[in-house]
């Protein structure tokens, strides 16, 4: 088990991101009571193209596990009925008692194989598929041989296409294809025992006299016509699901999975359908499509974000709303992991790492100052360590969900007075009380508790809710990072500390001269871009995404 350390425990109020009344000001918002939009929710589906998906794969699987569990439990049942009804006293009966048993005991293990844990690939999971339906049909072929024998003695011609309509539609319904494969196995699977019987009426003069043209017709028809309709089944399955894949697709962009969600929405793993370039999709929450707020504050998201330019700020690509009122932009795809996964994972990370990252943080902080924006959620899930062009630890700022102009000219009022914005764990003092506007020097504030988290591996201040930190926030002096690790260099302490002042004229008036103070640190510029990627490549692995 993980030992319990300070950076991967859960703390109770986590770093969620808070946008709503202060309990002073809680009260029944009339905006909620709006009629929700018809945004409906984005489905992960299987894509249109030829070659199996991951998302195809597993579906196959889960498919596979249900029609080996259906036939193995029916395999099962008549076994026990055969037990009594067997004639031991021939070979063929003995043959055919065993060749029950060995076929249950088949699909009994494959079945197993397909609930364990291990992942499988395509290939073997059409060798599996292969299995499923072949044991099946290799013992109706025995059972039917049976069978035609014994109507060669009784005088009554018998034949078990029950079971083969089983087979086919068991097939037919539980396994996703193309039509063209579909058809190749339904075919043989519906030939099989007709092909079986003539070669048995060739052999067996007994039972050439005793089956009619009629009952071959009557077979004919019913598997001919059993396997059309299975294979009209499979094709019209499938042609829903692609045209519920290309009713979901956002604009040139398939979803793939959905790897996170946020305060505004939810958000995706995507490729660009031409371009076959990864990247992220990030569309409003469906649940809160009927909140024009929510609406306002997405377009002013991914507005602000789409104005600046710098690099170490996500970078926007497009930005749409589909036919069914949903709203999406898609952002840049980012290998790495935020600084909250890495100091979970990792530990608090040194002082010298640390000064590297922040100070490219408040460069792209600097620039959205600059054009009048503060970001007010600053925190370290929204702070990545990135690859880019061969680098590593290039910090990237993310969701500017909460971004609000220092000169708000929006027409509707989008954070009403008494709310408090951001996320507990990390808001200044004045978004935790509402008594006066963030301004830049709040970001900082945010910053300097994100610098604290990274070098201790806890926040400033931590409590079981979150309005207990927000007032320790507010009210308490922050304990010193050196009072939990010792090793840190207190010059670095003093800028984290002048960072968490509760006044924000005591700290930094702006980023640049945070980025000054940190340049300015003895650890600076001791963890070069060399060291980041002999880092990342002991890790043997890029992590995640944003």
């Amino acid at each position: 088990m993980e030992p319990a350390t300070p950076w991967n425990r859960r703390s109770s109020p986590d770093d969620t991101t808070v946008d709503g009344p202060t309990p002073a000001e809680i009260r029944k918002d009339p905006v909620q009571d709006l009629t929700a939009a018809r945004c409906a929710a984005i489905c992960l589906v299987e894509g249109s193209g030829g070659e199996l998906t991951a998302e195809t794969a597993c579906l196959l699987r889960r498919r596979l596990r249900l029609a080996a569990g259906i036939l193995f439990a029916g395999c099962a049942l008549f076994l026990v009925r055969h037990l009594f009804l067997a004639d031991f006293s021939t070979a063929l009966g003995l043959f055919f008692f065993g060749f029950h048993v060995v076929v249950t005991a088949a699909l009994g293990a494959v079945s197993a194989l397909l609930w364990r844990r291990c992942e499988l690939a395509i290939g073997w999971l059409r060798g599996v598929e292969l299995a499923v339906f072949g044991l099946p049909a290799g013992l109706f072929l025995v059972y039917q041989f049976v069978l035609t024998a014994r109507s060669a003695t009784t005088g009554f011609f018998e034949f078990p296409v029950g079971a083969w309509l089983v087979l086919i539609f068991t097939y037919a319904l539980f396994i996703p294809n193309h039509p063209r494969r579909a058809s190749l196995v339904i075919g043989l699977i519906a030939a099989a025992p007709l092909v079986m019987l003539l070669a048995t009426m060739a052999s067996d003069q007994a039972v050439a006299r005793l089956v009619t043209w009629d009952d071959l017709i009557s077979l004919v028809l019913m598997l001919g016509l059993s396997a059309m309709a299975g294979i009209f089944g499979v094709d019209t399955i499938g042609s829903l699901r692609r045209a519920a894949f290309e009713a979901r697709q956002l604009g040139q962009y398939r979803l793939k999975e959905m790897i996170g969600a946020g305060g505004m929405g939810e958000v995706y793993l995507a490729e660009h359908q031409l371009l076959k370039r990864p990247c992220v999709v990030k569309l409003i929450r469906p649940d809160k499509a009927g909140d024009p707020r929510v609406l306002a504050r997405f377009q002013r998201e991914v507005q602000s974000t789409a104005r600046l330019t710098h690099w170490n700020t996500v970078e926007i690509f497009d930005y749409g709303v589909t036919e069914d009122g949903t709203f999406y932009y898609v952002m840049e795809y980012l290998p790495g992991m935020s600084l909250a996964e890495l100091v979970g994972r990792h530990g608090p990370l040194a002082p010298e790492r640390v000064i590297h990252l922040l100070r490219q943080a408040c460069d792209a902080l600097g620039e959205a100052h600059a054009a009048g924006l503060i970001h007010r959620d600053i925190k370290p899930g929204n702070i990545f360590a990135a690859r880019q062009g061969g680098v590593y630890d290039v910090a990237k700022l993310l969701d500017f969900g909460l971004v609000k102009p220092i000169v708000d000219d929006q027409p509707i009022q989008l954070t009403t007075e008494g709310t408090i914005t951001g996320s507990p764990l990390y808001m200044s003092p004045e978004q935790a009380i509402g008594e006066r506007e963030p301004d830049a020097r709040s970001d900082i504030y945010s910053l300097g508790a994100v610098a604290y988290y990274l070098l201790t591996g806890r926040p400033p201040f931590e409590g079981e809710k979150a309005i207990k930190v927000m007032f320790a926030h507010a009210h308490q002096e922050v304990v010193p990072p050196s009072k939990h690790r010792p090793e840190i260099p207190p010059d670095i302490e003093e800028v984290v500390l002048r960072c968490l002042a509760k006044n924000p004229d005591d700290r930094y008036s702006d980023a640049a001269s945070l980025a000054e103070a940190l340049g300015g640190c003895k650890s600076a510029g001791l963890w070069s871009r060399d060291h980041a990627a002999r880092w990342w490549q002991q890790q043997g692995r890029e992590a995640s995404v944003a």
